[in-house]
């Protein structure tokens, strides 16, 4: 196999649920639902941390939180001569592609640090200022120069995308070379207002059984944005509105692909940076919707597919335990490219399920932190198997643990159960050792500093560090 071109599909607080190839028959998701049918739906694909710029960080340099120091959403520091660059002594696999001949772009949301600093070997830079926001006239960076986009941002960033695409099939007509494109949309991130009436109003009779407005979760008590949508109809629309607006695009995307006879030769990636509940367990958001910061299955568990005609197995459904981190090896080794040395990652290649040579079922491996078994979030530490869940968050805030196989909405916490003491501990040891291997200790550890979830202010560890500014907000 020649390098094959990459298109690579993330979006923005969109839990696994929130498609129709994972059963939810209340969503219309037809473009997501084709990328699964002509490749592989992973049922169990963690993030690294359930929030946007810490998960980013750790799908493109393989490494956890705790290593390459972001810990939340980045607040400040995007654009101005106060912005911050978070990832500039990490290797990116872009890095890696640019290095060995690939054309880098990306589309939409950077939300690393920024913004305005074309970087991580990227040589299309269209990107969005912040992280999010208004859906009409947003704030976007083309050409180096802020602008206010006319329109909604997710059909501009799509636009942007097949611009490229087009200038790929013509160039790859003269020479032989391959490319990568992010496409990162913002939805269906908040507000959930905004989106296409006709869309908004097809939603207007659905049930959304899928979504159960719970009673407040306890941690969630404070937090405006459960408060504000828990039992709103409205917002249940303006969600599913988000995602099927989003997946229109999706659908462009693929039909561009095959219009310019490209889509053989691109593996197409669709993944989400985090999952989200809408009013599931009694809260409106993702690891950050409560206090406590959570991990729940719909925080940290994300929509995965992958599709290449030809070379990746269709219709397949993987149901072993795969996470962020496994991404950077796993593209790598795909697209025949050497991993670079040191940064210690702690992700495992799972390449060989996309060429068909192993079982998609996988075996029962530790998942810590949303990287290929582990999660993490500040002080918030998971590690999941199959059948277990075990929450640690040292000795100030409350602990969890979840028999999954018997349990899989997250109940009953067994955490104080006597019945459940050896697994406890057999689980806090594992969950210790692993992160004594992957980051626990140095300056960036996630447990020396104040996360909360109100975002992070600039970066931390080593010389970046700026001491007189916190790094933090506060909850």
């Amino acid at each position: 196999m020649s390098s094959p071109n990459v298109l690579f599909i993330l979006t923005d607080d969109q839990g696994p649920w929130a498609t129709g190839c994972s059963g939810n028959d209340e969503i219309r998701t037809p473009g997501i639902d084709r990328i699964a049918a002509t490749g592989i739906r992973f049922e169990h694909f963690l993030c690294a941390s359930p929030v946007c710029s810490p998960s980013r960080a750790s799908f493109l340099t393989g490494r956890m939180p705790s290593q390459h120091g972001v810990h939340d959403w980045i607040r400040e520091g995007n654009t101005g001569p106060d912005a911050a660059t978070y990832l500039e002594d990490e290797v990116t696999y872009t890095d890696v592609l640019a290095t060995h001949g690939y054309n880098v772009g990306l589309s939409g949301k950077w939300h690393l640090g920024n913004s305005q600093l074309v970087q991580n070997g990227y040589s299309h830079w269209y990107v969005h200022q912040r992280g999010g926001g208004d859906y009409n006239d947003a704030p976007m960076i083309r050409e180096g120069k802020l602008i206010d986009e006319p329109g909604y941002v997710t059909n501009r960033i799509t636009d942007d995308a097949l611009d490229f695409l087009d200038r790929q099939a013509t160039d790859q007509t003269q020479e032989a070379t391959p490319f990568y494109l992010g496409v990162h949309y913002t939805a269906p991130h908040s507000p959930w207002t905004g989106h296409p009436q006709d869309i908004v109003d097809s939603y207007a009779d659905c049930a959304f059984e899928s979504c159960p407005q719970e009673p407040i979760h306890p941690w969630a008590k404070g937090h405006g944005l459960s408060e504000n949508c828990l039992g709103k109809r409205d917002m249940l629309q303006g969600y599913f509105a988000a995602v099927t607006a989003m997946d229109l695009d999706v659908v462009r995307l693929l039909d561009r692909l095959e219009t310019l006879g490209l889509r053989d030769d691109t593996l197409v990636v669709f993944v989400s940076d985090n999952g989200f509940s809408c009013g599931h367990h009694g809260f409106w958001g993702k690891g950050n919707g409560t206090f406590p910061l959570n991990m729940y299955e719909n925080s940290v568990t994300v929509p995965f597919l992958v599709s290449h005609p030809g070379h990746v197995p269709e219709g397949v459904v993987a149901s072993g335990l795969y996470g962020a981190c496994d991404f950077f090896p796993t593209l790598l080794q795909y697209l025949g490219l050497p991993e670079p040395e040191g940064g210690q990652r702690p992700g495992r290649s799972f390449a060989n399920l996309l060429t068909g040579s192993a079982d998609a079922s996988g075996n029962e491996s530790v998942i810590v932190d949303g990287v290929s078994r582990y999660a993490e979030y500040g002080a918030s530490r998971m590690v999941r198997t199959e059948t277990w869940k075990y929450v640690d968050r040292g000795q100030d805030l409350p602990g969890e643990l979840y028999h999954l196989a018997e349990d899989p909405d997250e109940r009953t916490n067994l955490i104080d159960d006597a019945g459940a003491k050896a697994r406890r501990k057999e689980l806090h040891g594992v969950l210790t050792d692993w992160f004594h291997l992957h980051g626990a200790g140095g300056e960036r550890d996630g447990r020396l500093w104040d996360v909360t979830g109100g975002g992070q202010l600039r970066p931390v560890g080593g010389t970046r560090e700026a001491a007189d500014k916190p790094a933090f907000i506060g909850h």
